[in-house]
């Protein structure tokens, strides 16, 4: 099975459970604005893009709604002192990481999560295995434009030649593309293998320790 250099991953949903802290977020700055709270399950289907797509998403009129930015605000400011409330790494995740770097590997994190929270969750949980960890700031395009992919890269000293993307989403199918990286699509994240597949995705991931032995662009869970 192929083997790669360099491996770039996804952080919700891939790397770590955050759903719960992100709904718990989402609903804070509603009930404070008074709109309706919304399912865990509706949060799920709603990331993926960043937190302010989340909040257009679960805000009733998304960005035409007057109180949008005061309420956007408000889950900012909430997320960054409760991000770590329940978030914890997928089981075998750590494990992962730690043999990958034992391997030589270079690992970077990319994020459509604000820059702030991504780098601190990438500090407070894989501070001995990430390298790089970059999330949304307004002088970069957000995934999935190529941009955050290459520039990790960049910052890694690593071709493209090597490198492997791993997510969870539609939105990491088509960063991947777009960045001219074979993908790794995992099944424990946010969306199914059904609507994964439906979205492009050739290559499966059940388990964490599949990741070491993957080999992009089979069709079969590996």
């Amino acid at each position: 099975m192929k083997d790669f250099d360099t491996y770039i991953f996804d952080l919700d949903g891939t790397l770590l459970s955050t759903l719960g802290d992100l709904a718990a977020s989402t609903n804070y700055a509603l009930r404070w604005a008074g709109m309706p709270e919304r399912t865990v399950e509706e949060v799920r289907m709603f990331v993926g893009n960043g937190v302010k797509l989340l909040m257009e998403r679960a805000i009733p009129g998304g960005l035409d709604n007057p109180r949008f930015e005061a309420t956007y605000a408000r889950f900012r400011e909430h997320y960054m002192v409760h991000s770590l409330d329940t978030t914890r790494p997928y089981d075998g995740i750590p494990e992962l990481l730690h043999e990958l770097k034992r391997r030589g590997k270079k690992l970077a994190i990319v994020s459509n999560k604000f820059y702030a929270a991504t780098q601190e969750l990438a500090r407070h949980f894989f501070p001995d295995t990430i390298e790089v960890a970059i999330g949304e700031r307004e002088t970069i395009r957000k995934k999935p434009a190529p941009d955050t992919v290459l520039e990790a890269l960049r910052q890694l000293g690593a071709p493209k030649e090597g490198a492997v993307y791993i997510g969870d989403s539609d939105v990491d199918i088509m960063t991947a593309k777009n960045s001219g990286l074979p993908c790794i699509s995992v099944l424990w994240g946010f969306r199914d293998k059904e609507f994964l597949t439906e979205h492009g995705a050739t290559c499966f991931a059940e388990r964490p320790e599949e990741i070491l032995g993957s080999t992009a662009g089979r069709r079969s869970v590996l």
